[in-house]
């Protein structure tokens, strides 16, 4: 079981909380609700083509399977304090803008889970390729990082705190 890598999962305090409201919600509210739905759909009869209870089965999985990863997440979960950030080096929790090579305009990312999503700014999680080689370095650095497609060369251009920050 130690050869499977279990990495951090870095999220703010108000990440962190919410995740705990949501799981408590699916692991009491929305479990009871759908065993009701379940419930309901098998007293229609023939289970092999009723539509209501497969759907409610389908629903049910689903919620199992986030359950699943939100219990994953918070038993890896570091919490990050943004307040306490310089803005001097790339850490989990913050915005980075980017200039890729070949691009006039840069733009932002959010170093850390996906859990933490702003808007529709893209995520660099800490596991990922351009994740990783982000973390510790300074506006001004160029840097480069395998991607999927290749090698790509990006310059930090400032750190900040949010997309209100360019």
């Amino acid at each position: 079981m130690d050869s499977i890598e279990n990495p951090q999962t870095h999220l703010t305090k108000e990440a962190y909380d919410r995740l705990v409201a949501e799981l408590t919600e699916l692991t009491t509210t929305r479990r009871i609700e759908i065993a009701k739905v379940i419930e309901a759909a098998r007293q229609l009869g023939d289970l092999s083509e009723n539509g209501d209870y497969h759907a409610a089965k389908d629903t049910q999985g689903k919620m199992e399977a986030r359950i699943r990863h939100i219990e994953t997440i918070l038993a890896t979960a570091t919490i990050v304090d943004r307040q306490q950030s310089t803005y001097d080096t790339v850490t989990p929790g913050t915005v980075v803008w980017l200039r890729y090579d070949g691009d006039d305009e840069a733009e932002p990312f959010f170093v850390g889970s996906i859990e933490e999503r702003q808007n529709s700014m893209p995520v660099a999680s800490t596991g990922s390729p351009l994740g990783k080689t982000l973390l510790g370095h300074k506006p001004g650095d160029i840097i480069e990082y395998e991607a999927p497609g290749g090698k790509l060369r990006v310059e930090i251009v400032k750190i900040g705190d949010s997309a209100n920050d360019s």
